[in-house]
């Protein structure tokens, strides 16, 4: 599992039953999340007991966990559990909160029960819902059952996702072009709301520090200039193509100087009058690098990316297209196609650097078909003050050859796709990632104060397969 996220694992028991019995699972649970490879902060060192129980713990439990920067907190009731404890510890942050506790065994000979956890898990809720702090439960199971390691992973993606939403910072390079209506955002709400903040630059300061890589030759620029000949057919001058890999060079200078981990920029037309190519295989090499860069200045358009990557921890780079044409003989079928913001790493065949753009008479831009199988789209947007995310997912189809990057997908009903594009709040942009996460984002949604939606009625899956009932929510289409 992903160390970049660490968890604070505080097992809980109630004084009233076998302190032993809690004792014994809360280390059967820590050998669990060893096995798993789970980065979590333990609580051996508070008490004889290693477990949360009174005041005293709760102090000294929260003041090592703020220490350590947890970014999900794992309350594991070991027995009964003392439940105003696990609400005051979960009050002090603002993390998301894992609930489970190990399934009671059989009672003992004489009809007693050692440590009625579930009972104690109906009490934690309740105290929870109380103190107004949002939580995920993990079935009552047991720690061998499957459903336990699945719910311990996907809550991990979902503290990745709350992780990367609640410290996003967006290098917006340029105004969004003058035609872009839909590409219109609230600054000051995403700052309000969500901590998403901007750091908006004039494109004249990237055209300066390209001037600057180019007086100074750079080295980076060679080597990005090697891994772009690695990756695709060379279609364009050498000229130009040292010039895709300065821009490449400019944006991360860019990135790095202002603290983005992504970024949104005007792509057309000025920077051509400025450089003379498109920005986006240089994007592509920074969609590989985890930093993504959306065109025409779509501010929602690369949140949505940063979200739909967390949900996978990395290990799958999001695709950003425009959804624009009807399939001409699938019924359900639908045309992803961008200008050319998809990352190398998601082509099917080798990508190829076109000597100019299908639309835009420039070089810069890249070609390929993009990677069949099921695929996770989302759309975080929003106006009028609220916020949603649309989520669903659909299955790659045979289509015919495009130019640009592209994808044919089929929906289970494409109508019930494009009319929730049509009435909003959302644009025809869209993040799409070749894996099955519309459940942790789900999960996510409930910590961020936005709205899940779906453009198929898959909420009772999710639910169920959140609760254990199933493996997976994507069906044969």
């Amino acid at each position: 599992m992903s160390k970049k996220i660490t968890l604070g694992f505080a097992p809980t028991r109630r004084n009233i039953f076998s302190a032993d019995a809690a004792i014994k699972f809360a280390n059967l649970t820590r050998n669990k999340l060893n096995e798993l490879e789970i980065n979590y902060v333990d609580i051996n060192d508070i008490n004889a007991d290693g477990l949360l129980y009174d005041d005293d713990g709760m102090h000294k439990i929260a003041k090592k966990f703020k220490n350590a920067e947890i970014d999900g907190l794992f309350l594991a009731n070991e027995n009964f559990g003392t439940e105003y404890e696990c609400a005051r510890l979960a009050k002090e942050f603002d993390i998301p909160v894992l609930l489970w506790g190990p399934k009671d065994e059989a009672p003992t000979a004489d009809g007693s029960r050692l440590r009625d956890t579930q009972c104690g898990l109906f009490a934690i809720g309740k105290v929870l819902r109380r103190f107004q702090v949002p939580f995920t439960y993990l079935v009552n199971v047991d720690l061998e059952d499957p459903e336990f390691k699945q719910g311990i992973c996907d809550f991990i993606k979902v503290c990745n996702i709350v992780k990367t939403f609640k410290n996003t910072r967006i290098l917006q390079i340029g105004p969004r072009p003058f035609d872009f209506w839909s590409t219109m955002i609230n600054e000051g709400e995403l700052l309000e709301k969500f901590n998403i903040s901007l750091s908006p630059i004039p494109l004249t300061e990237l055209v300066q520090e390209i001037k600057h890589l180019q007086a100074t030759n750079d080295p980076t620029i060679t080597n990005v200039i090697e891994k772009l000949q690695s990756l695709a057919k060379i279609e364009i001058t050498t000229e130009n193509l040292r010039m895709v890999a300065t821009l490449k060079v400019a944006l991360t200078n860019k990135m790095h100087k202002y603290g983005c981990n992504a970024g949104a920029i005007q792509c057309w037309t000025a920077l051509q009058d400025e450089i003379g190519i498109l920005p986006y295989a240089s994007e592509s090499l920074l969609q590989d690098e985890g930093t993504p860069v959306t065109c025409e200045t779509d501010i929602h358009g690369v949140i949505s990316e940063l979200l739909i990557e967390a949900a996978t921890l990395g290990d799958e780079k999001a695709i950003f297209a425009d959804v624009n044409c009807r399939h001409p003989e699938e019924k359900n079928g639908e045309l992803l196609q961008h200008l050319g913001v998809f990352p190398f790493s998601t082509a099917k065949n080798q990508p190829v650097l076109p000597k100019s753009h299908f639309v835009f008479d420039y070089p810069g831009s890249v070609a390929f078909e993009a990677k069949d199988g099921n695929y996770t789209l989302c759309r975080f947007d929003g106006d009028n003050g609220q916020y949603s995310l649309l989520l669903g997912n659909a299955q790659t189809c045979a289509g015919p050859y495009e130019q640009g990057t592209y994808l044919w997908l089929k929906f289970a009903n494409l109508n019930r796709f494009e009319t929730k594009l049509v009435y909003g709040p959302y644009i025809h942009h869209i993040a799409a990632v070749r894996a099955d996460v519309v459940p942790v984002l789900y999960e996510a949604c409930k910590y961020l104060d936005i709205t899940p939606d779906f453009y198929d009625p898959i909420e009772e899956d999710i639910q169920a397969y959140l609760r254990g009932d199933i493996n997976s929510i994507v069906k044969e289409l």
